[in-house]
């Protein structure tokens, strides 16, 4: 995709977004969704904060809307979301900095966050353990009863909710190793869960898959390392998968 498609596929979206009320990407506008392409936001990405934001806007907004939304106001969204993706995949500032790239910095001037780097990081106020479980096993059997993914997922989800149904009663007063071990296994039963999910697509779907990933990270293959992109994509093909199948993270950080 060109920049000027890129450009021109976030006006379309805009559009819509404001029921049909043409939007014209020009002057600031332009410079912001220019830099979101120059700094690789992957386009479904950008498009994930407009909605961020746009769902947001629906949701404070007691009378209905009077002027259309302008892209301007949508762009801390899209910054939060492509910041999430790139946490989720691993493109880090020292993954970057190993082949070489000069990391992009952040619009609002702050240092660039690195997750491998505990001093550089936000400060986390997730859910608690229970909590997070019980979460996980709402989404594991709605995603149960969609059957995206096909019968064969079935015996897995039920599985795996049997043990963290069981994981989510001792989870509440764990501490010290038991609570490590807990996580580790979580984690275990993640990659396991997407794994599954994974093998039973067919091999159409799967390429279709591995395709949209390097779309995604079309703009970090040069600036990867061979073994970080293989890392980034591997990551985005589950995201993808999660995606496709419902599934939550079951792992917890």
């Amino acid at each position: 995709m060109s920049p000027a498609e890129y450009v021109r596929a976030i006006e379309r979206h805009v559009c819509q977004k404001n029921d049909g009320h043409l939007i014209r990407i020009v002057g600031p506008a332009f410079d912001i969704v220019s830099r979101w392409e120059r700094d690789g936001v992957p386009l479904k990405i950008a498009l994930q904060g407009i909605d961020r934001y746009f769902e947001r806007y629906y949701r404070n907004r007691a009378a209905p809307r009077r002027r259309p939304v302008r892209v301007e106001f949508c762009d801390a969204d899209v910054l939060d979301v492509f910041d999430e993706w790139r946490r989720a995949v691993g493109i880090t500032t020292r993954s970057l900095a190993e082949q070489g790239a000069e990391p992009n910095a952040p619009a609002d001037g702050s240092q660039a966050l690195d997750p491998a780097d505990p001093s550089s990081g936000r400060a986390s106020h997730g859910p608690s353990l229970p909590a997070h479980l019980a979460r996980v096993l709402i989404k594991l059997s709605s995603a149960r009863a969609t059957g995206r993914i096909g019968p064969e997922m079935d015996r897995v989800i039920d599985r795996v909710s049997h043990e963290l149904d069981a994981a989510r009663a001792e989870a509440r007063g764990v501490r010290g190793e038991a609570r490590r071990a807990l996580i580790v296994r979580l984690a275990a039963l993640d990659r396991e869960l997407v794994d599954a999910a994974t093998a039973a697509l067919n091999r159409a779907a799967r390429d279709e898959l591995e395709r949209e990933a390097d779309r995604e990270l079309a703009a970090f293959r040069a600036r990867l390392a061979p073994d970080a992109y293989r890392r980034a994509h591997r990551a985005v093909v589950d995201r993808l998968v999660r995606e496709q199948a419902l599934l939550p993270v079951i792992a917890f950080a």
